[in-house]
């Protein structure tokens, strides 16, 4: 077995966190006219460094397999959008962000953040290595980059007299697979009073809500605080507030400047997460050997609950096309024998198969013309927005499902 090294430090990872078997990769979806070739299925086994305590999967997909071309949209969950609006009032009030500023959007997407920015008047770039997905941020009015980031493209920016006075990464810092190249970006294309946020799903609440599905190929690392802080720390960037948001399962927003930058200081939520993770035994083997048992739990009270509900004569289809549902549904061997299809709002997943399990997505509507008894609800961080978009379904009895943390049904 080959000898896999921490992304971070550089130390041997010997450690399994979790082994998740081999699954294809989570958001390529199939066209029809795909079915009847071969698919390949990787290894998915994340390993955790116990020298920086940096949980991880060695990098075996080139990213640009991954995000070249990509299947998420970031403005089709309504929710998230919000979420956005209110993250740019608030941290345009905090640190002053106007028109004379610059906001830099690294993972850009489709322009679902840096649109209120521009509505603001506030010059922005977004920086997105999916051509795809940057295409419509374009189209928005968005200057967008179409680059992968890191410190060859960060000094090319500079040397264009493009740097930030507020720098942004949403749900791409577990995305990288060289972080020190990515945290070095940073580092020369921040203003020497710059302030970075970084949000990422927190690897705290990944253990304790069984959120084992957020494991993907294209999730290189998952963050406690305590590693996140370290890998920042090397490249001499320090984190002087933390707030702990309910996104994604759970997520940590960083807010992060030069190391001697000494407007910023220390908040007091720094040392509180830091001391409560060390407490909790993150620098430990114990919370990372334990996760595996309740993740087997998990696949088994499902395929449980699936096979009653078919041996019943119920009809279970899935709702979103998730790259966790992916995970979630090559991990536990589910397929068309439980579930008749899935359903997506993005067209562009429409009309094609799951990755390995090939359940066909569908519109919307088909909820309504099939009439199921069960609704898996795959994207499950969004759960309370799906279930009050389709309440139709109750009137012919329908029930709604989510499998994490673990199986439960609402009428």
């Amino acid at each position: 077995m080959k000898l896999h090294h921490c992304r971070s430090c550089g130390s041997p990872l010997h450690q399994v966190f979790i082994d998740l078997g081999a699954s294809p990769l989570s958001n390529s979806y199939l066209r029809p006219e795909q079915l009847d070739e071969m698919e390949p299925f990787y290894p998915l086994t994340v390993r955790v460094c116990t020298t920086c305590w940096l949980a991880q999967l060695p990098v075996i997909v080139k990213p640009e397999h991954i995000f070249t071309e990509y299947a998420y949209f970031s403005s089709f969950s309504d929710s998230w959008l919000k979420h956005c609006e209110h993250y740019v009032k608030t941290v345009s009030t905090r640190f002053g962000i106007a028109s004379s500023s610059r906001v830099i959007e690294l993972a850009s997407n489709d322009g679902y953040l840096l649109q209120y920015f521009v509505k603001n008047g506030v010059p922005v770039l977004g920086v997105e290595p999916a051509a795809n997905v940057a295409q419509t941020a374009l189209a928005k009015g968005i200057p967008t980059l179409v680059k992968f980031f890191g410190v060859e493209t960060a000094r090319s920016m500079v040397a264009s007299g493009l740097s930030a006075d507020l720098l942004i990464g949403n749900n791409v810092f577990g995305h990288v697979p060289d972080l020190n190249d990515f945290i070095g970006g940073f580092k020369i294309v921040l203003k020497p009073k710059g302030v970075i946020t970084l949000e990422f799903p927190h690897l705290e609440k990944l253990i304790d809500h069984n959120e084992f599905d957020t494991i993907y190929h294209e999730h290189f690392s998952y963050y406690s605080f305590i590693a996140a802080e370290a890998a920042l720390g090397r490249h001499h960037l320090k984190v002087f507030d933390v707030e702990e948001l309910p996104t994604h399962g759970g997520s940590l927003r960083l807010y992060a400047t030069h190391a001697d930058n000494a407007d910023q200081t220390a908040s007091p939520a720094v040392k509180a997460l830091r001391e409560r993770e060390i407490k909790a035994g993150y620098q430990t083997l114990k919370p990372y050997t334990q996760f595996a048992r309740q993740v087997e739990t998990t696949k088994q009270n499902l395929l449980t609950f699936l096979i009653e509900a078919k041996r019943a004569g119920k009809k279970v289809v899935g709702y979103g096309a998730p790259a966790k549902g992916n995970t979630l549904l090559n991990y536990c061997g589910i397929r068309t024998d439980f579930i008749d299809y899935t359903v997506d709002k993005n067209p562009r997943k429409q009309n094609t198969f799951l990755p390995g399990t090939r359940i066909p997505v569908f519109g919307v509507e088909k909820i309504a013309e099939t009439k199921p008894d069960y609704l898996l609800i795959l994207p499950w961080n969004i759960k309370n927005e799906v279930m009050e978009q389709m309440a139709g379904i109750r009137a012919w009895g329908g029930k709604f499902v989510v499998a994490i943390p673990d199986v439960q049904v609402t009428a």
